[in-house]
């Protein structure tokens, strides 16, 4: 069984951005401590819409310099974090989006992997997201720090390779109509394509999209690409298709480097004369 420590601070801020706060003033040496094998979400993308908190997973490595161990954990702290701007130091500060709860495992005397989660929460004033060039890749700084009792003995801010893409959350409605239509008959489909606006902290329509209109018929289990449309200024969609089979209708937008994808749900339309799918069925042989 491995033994480890976990990292928490109030209002799951990360046990670090509390103490680069409160903490006396370091020295300006160098830490030693190397953080390491920094992976965020799984390497995807992170998607963040306008009221709810995403804790995206993360996991990384600790090296320790020689003459410290794992086994004193108050002796040091070291974590990740996301900034965008000029230095770690100065992204850590202004802006950065800091470690919430994690754990350390102890693998080797000097040598601890880590997993926790990130905290974002669109709307707060420390934590949130406050303009749309947050829709960016944000790079990854690490912030180290030596301890001797409540004494801070030295601060180290640097990064690592790669960075992590923030989008805006996009959702989208559909409707089709007339429900039912004769077969042969036109159907109107119509709906919206919105985004998290992260300045309002409301959902506005994302404008000239291309958007995919999808059919599913009646019996099966995928859909298929009608046409595709561009969505309007305020983000309005709509299309005109022939009736032919009983389905569903949805649209598909694909996303954007700042702004995730979106499918709406189904709308069900009833071809009358359609006849449906056919499938042929067989008397038992007895």
């Amino acid at each position: 069984m491995k033994s480890g420590r976990t990292g928490a601070v109030a209002a799951l801020a990360g046990a670090l951005a509390l103490s680069a706060l409160t903490a006396p003033q370091a020295t300006a040496a160098g830490t030693g401590i190397t953080v390491s094998r920094v992976v965020v979400n799984g390497g995807k993308p992170v998607v963040v819409g306008t009221t709810e908190a995403k804790e995206p997973s993360v996991t990384f490595r600790i090296t320790l310099p020689p003459g410290y161990s794992t086994a004193d954990p108050s002796a040091y702290d070291a974590a990740p974090f996301l900034y965008h701007g000029t230095t770690p130091a100065r992204g850590f500060e202004n802006g950065g989006i800091h470690m919430g709860l994690y754990t350390c495992y102890e693998t080797t005397a000097r040598t601890a992997d880590c997993e926790g989660t990130l905290y974002i929460e669109p709307q707060h004033y420390y934590y949130g997201l406050d303009s749309h060039n947050d829709a960016t890749t944000w790079k990854i700084g690490t912030v180290s720090q030596l301890w001797k009792g409540a004494h801070l003995l030295a601060e180290e801010y640097g990064n690592v390779a790669g960075g992590v893409q923030l989008k805006r959350y996009a959702k989208a409605t559909v409707n089709a109509a007339p429900e039912p239509v004769a077969k042969g008959k036109p159907i109107t489909v119509t709906g919206t394509l919105k985004r998290a606006d992260w300045v309002k902290h409301t959902y506005t329509g994302v404008a000239d999209a291309s958007v995919q209109l999808q059919f599913r018929p009646t019996g099966t289990s995928s859909y298929d690409t009608v046409k595709t449309v561009r969505s309007s200024s305020t983000g309005a969609l709509k299309a005109t298709v022939t009736a032919t089979l009983d389905g569903d209708w949805r649209w598909s937008f694909g996303g954007w480097s700042t702004t995730g994808g979106a499918v709406s749900s189904g709308d069900y339309v009833d071809v009358s004369g359609a006849g449906g799918l056919v499938r042929e069925m067989h008397a038992r042989p007895w």
